[in-house]
């Protein structure tokens, strides 16, 4: 994994690598094969662009909310892209109204979150594996009926068949529709297909919750199964962006006020400086945006910085710095002064948090390209504070990032693990004695959190956790225990994140 790729899963480990539908044909369970033909529509091709939705140049579909969803679904699935880039990707280019951009999202990320329970339930109906691009299709209709109550069915099948059809499946289009009938005569006959979730755990929670069995069985040797189930099927009661003022050129007041006088809809968070607004994404278009008046920020990131305890004058480290977000919170809560060192692999992130320096006025912000897990000698010992935001498994935040949850393999965390160990015993040579060491991660499971503290500690005495909770928000301090803060969605309300903070004593 990058290691400033924090919560993205890997490439590598998509669910369905590229090709795994190649069996040649498709037909519904139960129905009389057709007869062979030369080139059979509906037979699989290679993947490429032929198959491609994102290829597709017919005119008047840009503003198709279902086909924008086909698109980026097809990249998520077979192109190994993250859900969210890919839908941003797509939705750019699709000109939709305010109303289908809503539609497409939905439909997108129900059909991301729910991939493996929706395969669970067609398969009855389906014999073959069908191509690519045909499973595609079958995952967006049987996302509005399955998941969706404001979609009559009739129209899902029938835009189902549409899209066989735009994409030259003449054949597939049947296949679709017999597929999509069938499913929607089980579902109201409720004849679908069921695990039981006495019998078989832990296959239920991987269909129920489309997670891998490798993160299914990270989460109950962890938590027991019905905690399990829960980090599993935690999603927010209401979708809220947080925004956090720049305090260098702004504060929590004049905020308000822009949010007031421009209507949005907003709330106030425990977290110092968070504001939990509706629709914030239409924000980064404002001019208060461009002017560098706030950050979009979340709640657990914001803790993570105000966990460095930053003050004036200080010299700071954020080893993984990218996208910016708490490198930009530190220079502000430092008011402009001292240094924070922001470091990224790679060039093209590094430019962006540049960017966003000069949006924001950060004049104390410098970035630089480089591998935190290499030492830099000239910075032994001269850091007030030095911040790990570690690249981890991410499952923290399965709630916006679905697609998390069927990549990670044992084998995927113990490839991270080593690169958090790393991370830990380099950097550590960078804070001076008395200074202050933060960890986070944004996951929950306890090899990449508490068990990472505590083998550091065994072997770096020059180190005792910082047990001060004065960082801490009133709401949140009894849940630190030995200087290190767990927070589950579920049970918080904030994005799942691990935070330790460990002085240098030495």
């Amino acid at each position: 994994m990058n290691r400033s790729d924090k919560n993205a899963p890997g490439k590598g480990d998509r669910f369905q690598k590229r090709g795994s539908f190649g069996k040649p044909g498709f037909r519904p369970a139960g129905a009389k094969r057709a007869p062979a033909k030369d080139k059979a529509p509906g037979r699989n091709k290679a993947p490429g662009k032929d198959n491609a939705p994102g290829r597709d140049k017919t005119p008047g579909t840009a503003g198709s909310a279902r086909l924008t969803a086909l698109k980026a679904l097809y990249d998520v699935y077979y192109q190994g892209s993250y859900s969210n880039l890919s839908l941003d990707k797509q939705l750019k280019s699709a000109r939709l109204s305010p109303e289908d951009r809503r539609l497409a999202t939905n439909i997108f990320y129900q059909c991301v979150e729910h991939r493996m329970k929706t395969e669970f339930l067609l398969s009855p109906f389906i014999k073959q594996p069908p191509e690519q691009i045909v499973t595609c299709i079958l995952h967006v209709a049987a996302a509005q009926i399955l998941y969706l109550d404001r979609i009559p069915p009739f129209a899902a099948v029938n835009e189902a068949v549409n899209q066989a059809r735009l994409y030259k499946r003449e054949e597939a289009a049947g296949f679709v529709n017999v597929v999509l009938r069938n499913l929607i005569r089980a579902r109201d006959a409720g004849t679908l297909n069921a695990i039981d979730k006495t019998a078989e755990p832990k296959k239920y929670l991987e269909t129920e919750y489309s997670a891998s069995p490798d993160t299914v069985e990270m989460l109950m040797d962890a938590y027991g199964f019905e905690e399990a189930e829960k980090l599993l099927a935690y999603r927010p009661e209401e979708r809220y962006d947080t925004l956090r003022p720049n305090l260098l050129k702004s504060s929590d007041e004049l905020l308000e006020r822009f949010l007031d006088e421009n209507g949005y809809e907003w709330k106030s968070s425990p977290v110092p400086h968070a504001h939990l607004v509706r629709n914030a994404g239409a924000l980064i278009d404002s001019e208060g945006y461009k002017q560098g008046l706030f950050s979009i920020q979340g709640q657990s990131a914001i803790l993570a910085a105000m966990a460095v305890k930053p003050r004036r004058g200080m010299n700071v480290l954020d080893a993984c710095a990218a996208p910016g977000g708490k490198a930009a919170c530190l220079c502000e809560l430092m008011e402009g002064s001292g240094r924070v060192y922001a470091w990224d692999l790679h060039e093209h992130r590094v430019e962006l948090m540049k960017q966003n320096a000069k949006r924001l006025g950060l004049d104390n912000l410098r970035c630089a390209v480089r591998d935190a897990c290499d030492t830099k000698e000239d910075m032994i010992c001269g850091m007030d504070a030095v911040l790990i935001d570690a690249p981890c498994s991410g499952l923290g935040v399965m709630a916006d990032k679905p697609d998390i949850k069927y990549h990670l393999t044992h084998a995927k965390e113990s490839e991270i693990v080593l690169t958090q160990q790393k991370l830990l015993n380099t950097c550590c040579e960078y804070v001076k004695r008395g200074g202050a060491l933060v960890y986070s991660t944004c996951t929950v499971l306890p090899r990449e959190n508490e068990e990472m503290i505590r083998r550091f500690l065994l072997e770096h005495a020059e180190f005792r956790p910082d047990e001060d909770v004065s960082w801490l928000p009133e709401k949140l301090r009894p849940l630190s225990k030995d200087g290190m803060l767990l927070l589950l969605g579920h049970r918080d309300g904030l994005e799942g994140f691990f935070i330790a903070r460990l002085k240098r004593v030495l």
